[in-house]
């Protein structure tokens, strides 16, 4: 891709309304442009990375016997009533429209996806069963100030699981959370699973916290990986030491990118989701809830992996594999175009600034403001057949043939 024809450039200023790290640098580094508060328009480089983060979702969701649908976000306001929660879900959009009648503009999926399965499953023979879906969802939250932390509109990866009993339930439920750590570990953050309370679901739940300055929640942990308790239910205290030697409990405030609830029967109840077993006999469906926000989390990277130039994404969800950087030296554009083409060829994605009467000065900052992990430059500086390499989060930089690149960048 030609940074000449990309659509969406940098931004030498800082957006006056947002107070977000994240917000900030990725509206200047052109990845996402602000509509109204709360919602942002993702332009080209954003929705590489959020594709990329999709699709880590996807397969990790698909492996653990997930299958994905879509289901409706305008949605009927009698299944809202039947829960209760038309007039409870303080977040809830609602539409009317011009012939009276009212729907709820989907912040969540039960109400949609429970009605669907009563149709299909009646048997003990159709569970267990998995489905998910990674769609816009809407809430209308009172405070929208953190970029793509708290949005009005966002995207969401919502998984449901029905089972026979509550001991099938537990069982894939614990798997869940070990799919759960590899896909932050995929995306690259470091995500701690936190014991917090299950609201009007359940006893318990489980969420999944990144440590971070800016976040709004806060954690009781010990660093060792044994105990981690959100403030609002900690049984321990900060610096209490932890029973097993790691040293004393820490206090962090932390970004929630996930989390996962055990339903059980609570929408089974209300939309008469039953099954029968081999003696004919009827049961409810036992239910699990898992969340991951797609946009919170490319919010959250930015937030824990930038320093004071810009972005520096993990490569796992980089918009491309390298940026290329040509300096404007006479003789140089085959130079450019020859490392362009071997590189794309190799099937590494490739952003080539291209840009003429552009300093080098300016390509360089751009490159570390956008944080594409390896950048390439090709200048009559470092000699025909040659490049120089630099890693993102490197400050050395290294001279090596254009023949041997390939090695280096897929390292």
């Amino acid at each position: 891709m030609k940074y000449s024809q990309l659509f969406g450039k940098t931004q030498r200023q800082e957006p006056r309304d947002e107070t977000s790290v994240n917000a900030k640098l990725l509206i200047r580094a052109g990845f996402i442009s602000k509509e109204v508060s709360g919602v942002y328009n993702f332009l080209p480089l954003g929705l590489r990375v959020l594709n990329k983060i999709s699709q880590i979702v996807r397969e990790e969701m698909d492996a653990a016997g997930g299958q994905e649908l879509l289901l409706s976000a305008l949605q009927d306001k009698d299944n809202w009533q039947k829960t209760g929660r038309w007039g409870t879900f303080d977040a809830l959009f609602k539409v009317k429209s011009r012939y009276d009648f009212e729907y709820a503009l989907g912040p969540t999926h039960e109400e949609v996806l429970v009605p669907l399965v009563s149709q299909f499953v009646s048997s003990y023979r159709d569970l267990p069963l998995s489905l998910y879906q990674i769609q816009v969802k809407f809430r209308d939250e009172p405070r929208a100030k953190a970029g793509l932390l708290r949005g009005r509109e966002f995207l969401m990866k919502d998984l449901y699981s029905f089972h026979c009993d509550e001991k099938d339930l537990m069982r894939y439920y614990e798997e869940m959370k070990k799919v759960y750590m590899k896909v932050f570990k995929r995306v690259g953050l470091e995500a701690v699973e936190t014991e917090a309370a299950g609201g009007t679901f359940s006893k318990f739940s489980h969420e999944y916290q990144v440590v971070c300055e800016s976040g709004e929640d806060e954690i009781i942990y010990c660093p060792g990986g044994d105990y981690s308790q959100n403030v609002e239910i900690a049984v321990a205290k900060e610096g209490q030491q932890c029973r097993l030697g790691h040293g004393p409990l820490k206090r962090v405030k932390t970004i929630e990118v996930g989390n996962i609830f055990p339903l059980k029967d609570k929408f089974s109840k209300v939309f008469n989701l039953n099954y029968k077993d081999k003696s004919g006999k009827d049961h409810l469906v036992m239910m699990g809830c898992y969340g991951i926000g797609i946009s919170r989390t490319m919010g959250a990277i930015v937030e824990v992996c930038h320093d004071d130039h810009g972005i520096v994404w993990p490569s796992s969800v980089s918009p491309f594999d390298v940026h290329l950087v040509h300096i404007e030296d006479p003789g140089t554009e085959s130079w450019a175009k020859e490392t362009y083409n071997k590189l794309t060829k190799a099937g590494i994605e490739v952003l080539w600034d291209d840009r003429e009467d552009v300093s080098a000065g300016e390509k360089f900052a751009d490159a570390d403001l956008i944080g594409i992990p390896v950048r390439i430059v090709v200048s009559k500086k470092v000699g025909e057949g040659k490049v120089e390499v630099k890693k993102r989060n490197e400050k050395k930089t290294e001279i090596v043939s254009v023949s041997a690149l390939n090695k280096i960048v897929l390292i």
